[in-house]
């Protein structure tokens, strides 16, 4: 994502050259390089041009250090206006209610009921909270079926009134039934259309008026850029809702809504969709944002997402193990999951700083570790606890359980060694003292 953005910003600032004060002379060419890669990047003329104009009078005159260059320097003023552009700050979902009713809304396709149930399963597995998820799109039956399929994943109760076709009264009796059963939220998951018309709008308005939701979600596209904006401009112009989801945020964006939606609607962005599976929702964070933007990678939600799997007595055991040698193709294996339970690997990869730059080009499939769980499921339990009875006979035999060759188990078998070497190396020393700071630096 924004990979297009990143790079024309990234060659604007190299324009900027000399030493000393930033001035309207030293700084022409730069601001006119990126008010094109905004443009470039679907955001509107208008706002493209303010945001240039920010800036320009935020640089001028500003010092340059003989610590840094006159680009680095930029960067810094244009990180700041961006995340100004995208909010400031975080900006948090209202938990107040008994039971807390969210409303989502948005058009069809914009990927409104796997928000739903994403939004369902963050607010169980991070917050603790017991749920209820409501299908109202009576339009469609498979956007029911969607949500009760996706109900089971996640282990959310979904209510239907199948022979109901009124929205606004299956929604009114889920909030009853929520209160009867103690629940803390309920999530309405409501119709959409291709395309706004007044039907659409009145029933939602409807639905809004009816349940008077603690807060209402416009769920959009990010992949429609500029149309996102207006989109979201005239369903703020009838639900004046609290917040806005940009999905699909993994996909080809040039990111023209997730930059303007905020300074458009004046509402916040609350959460980015990254993917289909139901863990790949995440808070946006507008500072965050613009490092990725800048291609500073994002380091503080990466350590967050390893805390998410980190389980203390577990670490604890695998680090007495490595210390003692004892560190084996199971604890291998343990190890890959929970990176995997982290999301997709080229997008964790993005998040550390120089990366995405260097990845832009290369294809990461999210079955990246299937070759290896492959050769690891093939050897016997003896074997992955002791990986030093693999001898070529048994080798042989792996490759192929695995449907891989002799040179790929050697080469996983090498790469093991090398990285059972590294880890007993973190764990002693000051390498013992940077597992402790990674460790605690997602609790403050």
């Amino acid at each position: 994502m924004f990979e297009g953005l990143s790079e024309k910003l990234e060659r604007s600032f190299k324009l900027l050259k000399g030493q000393g004060y930033i001035t309207e002379i030293n700084i022409a060419e730069t601001l006119k390089e990126v008010r094109k890669a905004l443009l470039d990047a679907d955001v509107s003329y208008k706002i493209a041009k303010q945001f240039t104009e920010e800036v320009k009078q935020r640089a001028l005159g500003l010092n340059v250090l003989t610590a840094v260059s006159p680009g680095q320097l930029m960067v810094k003023v244009v990180h700041d206006e961006l995340t100004r552009l995208m909010g400031s700050e975080k900006v948090d979902l209202n938990e107040k209610g008994n039971p807390a009713i969210v409303l989502i809304a948005g058009l069809q396709g914009s990927g409104k009921t796997t928000f739903s149930a994403k939004l369902a399963n963050y607010l169980k597995t991070k917050k603790g909270k017991k749920l209820l998820l409501v299908a109202c799109d009576v339009y469609r039956p498979a956007a029911i079926k969607q949500l009760q399929v996706l109900g089971e994943q996640i282990g959310v109760e979904v209510f239907t009134e199948i022979d109901n076709n009124n929205p606004v009264k299956i929604a009114k009796h889920a909030i009853s039934y929520a209160k009867d059963k103690g629940l803390n939220y309920v999530i309405v998951d409501t119709a959409g259309r291709l395309a706004i018309d007044d039907e659409m709008m009145n029933e939602i308005s409807s639905i809004k008026k009816t349940i008077n939701p603690h807060e209402t979600l416009f769920v959009v596209d990010s992949m429609t850029g500029q149309d996102a904006v207006n989109t979201a401009k005239t369903f703020n112009d009838r639900l004046d809702y609290e917040g806005v989801v940009l999905t699909k945020l993994d996909g080809d964006t040039r990111g023209g809504a997730a930059l303007t939606i905020r300074s458009v609607v004046n509402k916040p962005i609350k959460f980015v969709g990254i993917g289909e599976k139901m863990e790949a929702i995440d808070i946006f964070h507008p500072s965050r944002m613009a490092d990725r933007i800048l291609g500073m990678g994002d380091i503080v939600s990466l350590v967050e997402k390893a805390q998410e799997q980190y389980d203390v007595e577990e670490a604890k055991i695998l680090q007495r193990k490595i210390a003692k040698n004892q560190f084996n193709f199971n604890d291998f294996l343990s190890q890959i999951k929970q990176i995997k339970k982290m999301g997709n690997v080229k997008d964790l990869m993005g998040m550390i700083p120089g990366m995405s730059k260097a990845l832009k080009d290369t294809e990461i499939d999210d079955d990246a570790f299937k070759g290896i769980e492959a050769i690891i499921y093939s050897m016997t339990p003896q074997e992955r606890e002791d990986p030093k009875l693999l001898n070529g006979t048994r080798k042989k035999r792996v490759a192929m359980g695995s449907g891989t060759d002799i040179q790929e188990v050697n080469r996983l078998i090498k790469q093991f060694g090398e990285t059972s070497k590294m880890m007993k190396m973190m764990t002693g020393g000051k390498g013992k003292n940077m597992m402790n700071l990674m460790r605690n630096a997602g609790r403050r």
